[in-house]
């Protein structure tokens, strides 16, 4: 009895013919669809131009910045010379207070005066006030120190104000009078604080702004002349550096369109070396694949002449016979070769599909492993009616869950059923099972046939490669495309004994395991 496709569970095998519970249902799988690319137009950037964005960028915020640092700086360099003579003329000034009787007097002649408010640029002011604030000599319109100022005796302070709506820099000291002249020295009362005169000196601006700005000319000027320069610097430091490029590029485009040789690397900048390493890696691969493309059209064709050649002879044969019979055995004879053509041909595009198929997981989606195999083996119950021999399948009770394309997987385990039935003989049988292991899900085709020899065993998965002695018509590219689909889904194809062979027929296990598919990916599915 032919033990067709059935839902075993946890039973050893049940017989069952082909419509007999088997699961008719064939969910067409859907078509594989690339992932979506970004909607987003690429723009291209210009390294070149990056670089001297990223260059210029800082430079041109950093140049108001140095202008402003630099006005400051000026400012305080031409402040420093000025203050110091502020301050010679209010220790001067203040040396020439004396208290007389009680009052104070300036010992000021009228040369000191006029030297003293000498300057052809500034408006210089003075004033003496005594320790009430009553003004002695000098400008009355002079502003006196803020409140809570040091009044140390003999303490030259520097202070900024007004005078007349006019900014002015005003250098101030206290003059102890109690120590002035011992003579008249009346420190009051036991317990109050000395009485002080208080001398004041200021000027305007003027000459202050004149040198901060022929400073800040100076620095500035020249800049406007550098920068110009340094930036033609930059621009040929950038196209010198990155001329290595340009000769990267030159070498590329001289090339052969057929040259996939590597890149030489040791005549490119360190930094460059990473992108021709990956550049040489990529040829390598283009350089492997481009071989493979060549030796599949070339065994391609040569497979192709033979099945064509006959179909012609065949049809010539065919036109010259005039016996019925002999026409119709030509006939027959074309109908199988252009069923071995239509074989190899279905093979071809099988195995050219398995090859496109995205590597790394894209487009996979959360599957029953018993499910593809079922159907799969339902494909074949026919054929195995055809040939007489016993085709079982094994299943465990729960899902066998696994990423993958069902498609893909249909068509890997589609040849192997083929492979065991062309190569068992009639009364024999073959199995497909799924098992459900540690971490694995693992899917074995056995037969009972005449088994493969350990020697040849690495071989029958290469392309057009076939037994000699195997008797059995095809065309060498079954166990390729296996091999093939199962890299595409991380697995790899294992070829043993069957362990439950007969002596004289070791027969065929072909194992396969793949991973689960992982909690999320069976909850999506």
């Amino acid at each position: 009895m032919n033990r067709a496709v059935v839902d075993a569970g946890t039973e050893a095998r049940r017989g069952a013919h082909a419509g007999a519970g088997a699961d008719d249902s064939d969910d067409a799988d859907p078509p594989y669809r690339p992932p979506a690319t970004d909607s987003d137009e690429s723009i291209q950037h210009s390294l070149f131009g990056e670089i001297l964005d990223w260059m210029l960028a800082p430079l041109l915020l950093l140049w108001p910045m140095s202008i402003a640092i630099t006005y400051l700086v000026a400012k305080s360099i031409a402040n420093d010379p000025f203050d110091r003579a502020l301050e010679d003329s209010v220790t001067v000034l203040a040396q020439q207070v004396r208290e007389v009787d009680g009052k104070l007097v300036p010992r000021l002649p009228g040369s000191a005066r006029a030297i003293l408010r000498a300057d052809d640029v500034d408006s210089v002011y003075f004033q003496i006030t005594g320790p009430g604030a009553e003004h002695v000599d000098g400008d009355r319109d002079l502003p006196p120190p803020p409140p809570g100022a040091d009044r140390t005796a003999g303490a030259v302070h520097l202070r900024n104000d007004a005078l007349h709506g006019t900014q002015v820099r005003i250098a101030y000291t206290y003059v102890n009078l109690a120590y002035v002249d011992l003579a008249y020295a009346n420190p009051g009362p036991r317990g109050a604080a000395p009485r002080a005169a208080l001398v004041q000196v200021a000027e305007t601006l003027d000459k202050r702004a004149r040198l901060a700005n022929e400073i800040i000319k100076g620095v500035i000027l020249p800049q406007f002349i550098i920068l110009p320069i340094a930036l033609a610097l930059v621009w040929f430091a950038l196209a010198r550096g990155l001329s290595p490029l340009a000769e990267l590029q030159a070498r590329i485009r001289a090339r052969r369109p057929d040259d996939l040789s590597p890149i030489d690397s040791r005549q490119v900048p360190e930094e460059i070396s990473p992108l021709v390493g990956s550049l040489n890696d990529m040829l390598e691969r283009l350089a492997h694949t481009i071989g493979m493309q060549k030796r599949f059209i070339a065994d391609a064709a040569h497979q192709m002449k033979t099945p064509l050649a006959g179909m012609r002879m065949q049809s010539e044969l065919a036109l010259r016979q005039r016996d019925p019979l002999e026409i119709h055995r030509s006939l027959e004879q074309l109908a199988k070769s252009s069923e071995s053509a239509t074989r190899l041909v279905n093979q071809l595009l099988a195995l050219a599909r398995a090859e496109n198929v995205p590597r790394a997981g894209v487009g996979f989606v959360a599957l029953d492993l018993r499910d593809v195999a079922r159907q799969a083996v339902q494909d074949w119950v026919p054929a195995s009616f055809a040939n007489r021999i016993d085709l079982g399948f094994e299943q465990p009770e729960l899902p066998v869950r696994i990423e993958g394309n069902a498609l893909m997987l249909r068509e890997m385990l589609s040849n192997l059923i083929d492979n065991a039935l062309r190569y068992t003989p009639a009364g024999a049988s073959v199995t497909v099972r799924v098992l459900a292991e540690p971490g694995q899900a693992v899917l074995e085709v056995e037969d009972t046939g005449p088994g493969i020899a350990p020697a040849e065993r690495a071989q029958v998965f290469e392309r057009f490669y076939r037994i000699l002695d195997g008797g059995a018509p095809g065309s060498g590219l079954g166990l390729a495309i296996v091999r093939e689909i199962a890299q595409q889904h991380g697995a790899e194809v294992e070829l043993s004994d069957n362990p439950r062979g007969a002596a004289g027929s070791p027969g065929c296990l072909f194992r396969l395991a793949f991973a689960l598919a992982s909690a999320d990916a069976g909850e999506a599915a």
